[in-house]
């Protein structure tokens, strides 16, 4: 979903169907970009020269809330692309530790437990999603 925002806060422009536009003014993109980066609503007011009660009345505005929102989602969806890319160098990790004789047995006990459990926390996820799945195809 494309995403644009007035001012020059950051836009996807490599996805193009279902364009969100939000009209903000610059002041207001660059406090959101502070949000968005972690910054309280202080300190996001601060950096802006804007009170903290302006800011406060922004995000009971619609047009600004959705675009909090939506960049949001944008900051969420890209930490769960990293921590999925991480996975594979965790999983090899705690599989080295619950198989290395030299480590201790505590370590190699809780390694061996981690698998067990993400692999069980695994498996009831994709029962779900097939689940869902199944009731959806049922909805339609």
């Amino acid at each position: 979903m494309k995403r644009e925002y007035s001012q020059g806060f950051p836009m996807k422009s490599n996805e193009t169907q279902d364009a969100e536009t939000f009209s903000l003014t610059g002041k207001q993109a660059r406090v959101l970009a502070a949000l968005v980066s972690g910054a309280t609503i202080e300190a996001a007011a601060k950096a802006n020269a804007t009170n903290p009660s302006t800011v406060h009345a922004w995000l009971k505005n619609a047009d600004f809330s959705d675009a909090y929102k939506s960049a949001l989602s944008d900051v969420v969806g890209h930490t769960s692309a990293q921590l999925k890319a991480a996975c594979g160098v965790a999983v090899g990790t705690l599989r080295e530790v619950a198989t290395d004789s030299a480590a201790p047995a505590s370590a190699r006990v809780s390694a061996s437990r981690a698998i067990i459990e993400l692999t069980a926390r695994t498996v009831e996820l994709d029962e779900l999603a097939a689940r869902i799945e199944a009731l959806e195809g049922l909805a339609l």
